[in-house]
């Protein structure tokens, strides 16, 4: 068996063993199970995250609010996960991208070019991890999970942006 293999297996193993509070935490943290794909698994949370940008329709407010709410959880979710797989930071994990992906999108327009070339942007920001997005990943627990894909999210944010304004 595959180390890539193992790993899946021992979050399911963990999974039947944990009590109902692990449970949520861990099928949070992998993004209702994105997170278990053999390959790209950060990609394919991204992807699994596109529905929550259309929260952006419902205005400002809203967006804001579950951004916060998501950031929240995704801190939990992560550092929980990572405390019951008892790795730092599990390639499994994978609300951070979903984090990362609403604050790439947050207070833009909601467009198909908007989503297609904010995931295109998170994406590489997050693979390429410029300063202080690196250094973010020092931090421990779910904040050190979080906080680099917040920082890429941002990063994205602004180059996206600049190019929608440069549009306009």
């Amino acid at each position: 068996m595959s180390a890539a293999q193992s790993d899946k297996v021992s979050v399911l193993g963990v999974f039947k063993r944990t009590g109902p509070g692990g449970k949520a935490a861990l099928v949070l943290a992998t993004w209702f199970g994105t997170g278990l794909m053999p390959k790209a698994p950060g990609t394919f949370g991204t992807l699994a995250a596109m529905p929550l940008v259309l929260i952006g329709w419902f205005g400002t407010r809203y967006s804001v609010a579950a951004l916060a709410g998501m950031i929240l959880i995704a801190v939990w979710a992560a550092h929980r996960a990572a405390n019951l797989l008892e790795r730092e930071d599990p390639p499994e994990v994978v609300i951070d991208e979903a984090v990362g992906f609403l604050t790439t999108l947050l207070l833009l327009p909601v467009t198909w070019q908007s989503i297609g070339l904010g995931f295109i942007l998170f994406r590489c920001f997050d693979i390429l991890k410029p300063w202080p997005v690196r250094q973010a990943e020092r931090l421990t627990g779910g904040l050190g999970i979080v906080m680099d894909d917040l920082l890429a999210g941002l990063y994205a944010h602004l180059f996206l942006r600049g190019i929608l304004w440069l549009a306009a």
